[in-house]
C-alpha cells in the first residue's frame, strides 16, 4: 500500500512556507516602511541552543526592542546619525542610520522565556534554549489498556 498522504503533507508544508513568506512581506508595508536599513543576521544552532547574531554597530542598548511573536524574533531600534563638525563636508555616505525592524523565523522550537540577549562592540547575540523532543525525533508512546 502507498502512502497517499505523503505528498499531501508535502504540499502543505510548502503553502505554509509561502504563507510565511508572504506574511512576512506583507509586513514591511507596516512598522519596517518607515526604516531606512535591515541589520545583518547569522543564526547558529548547537544541540541545545539556538543563536541569533545581529551586525547592530553604533546601536545603543537603550534604543533596541526585542520581542517574540509566535515563531518570530522582532527587532527594532535606531541608530543615531554621528554629528559632523561645521568645518567638515560630507564626501561619501555609505553607513546607515536611522530606524530599523526586523523580523526573523526562528525555525525550531525554542523556549522563549529563558531567551538571553547581550550587545557588545556592536553585536547582538540573543540565545535561545531548544525546546527537547521536537526536532522530529521518535518519541515511544506506552500504549495502555484502560
Amino acid at each position: 500500500m502507498t502512502n497517499t498522504l505523503g505528498p499531501l503533507m508535502e504540499v502543505a508544508r510548502i503553502q505554509s512556507e509561502i504563507n510565511r513568506l508572504f506574511e512576512n512581506l506583507s509586513s514591511l508595508g507596516g512598522d519596517e516602511a518607515g526604516a531606512s536599513w535591515m541589520p545583518n543576521i547569522d543564526i547558529l544552532e548547537t544541540e541545545e541552543t539556538l543563536v541569533l547574531r545581529v551586525e547592530l554597530p553604533g546601536v545603543e542598548p537603550a534604543a533596541l526592542s526585542l520581542s517574540v511573536h509566535g515563531g518570530d524574533i522582532i527587532i527594532r531600534g535606531e541608530k543615531q546619525r554621528t554629528e559632523t563638525h561645521p568645518e567638515q563636508t560630507q564626501l561619501e555616505g555609505e553607513r546607515d542610520f536611522g530606524p530599523f525592524r526586523r523580523v526573523i523565523h526562528l525555525g525550531v522550537p525554542v523556549n522563549t522565556r529563558q531567551a538571553a540577549a547581550t550587545l557588545v562592540d556592536g553585536l547582538l547575540t540573543v540565545r535561545f534554549p531548544k525546546v527537547p523532543n521536537r526536532r522530529g525525533e521518535e518519541v515511544p508512546i506506552e500504549v495502555s489498556t484502560r
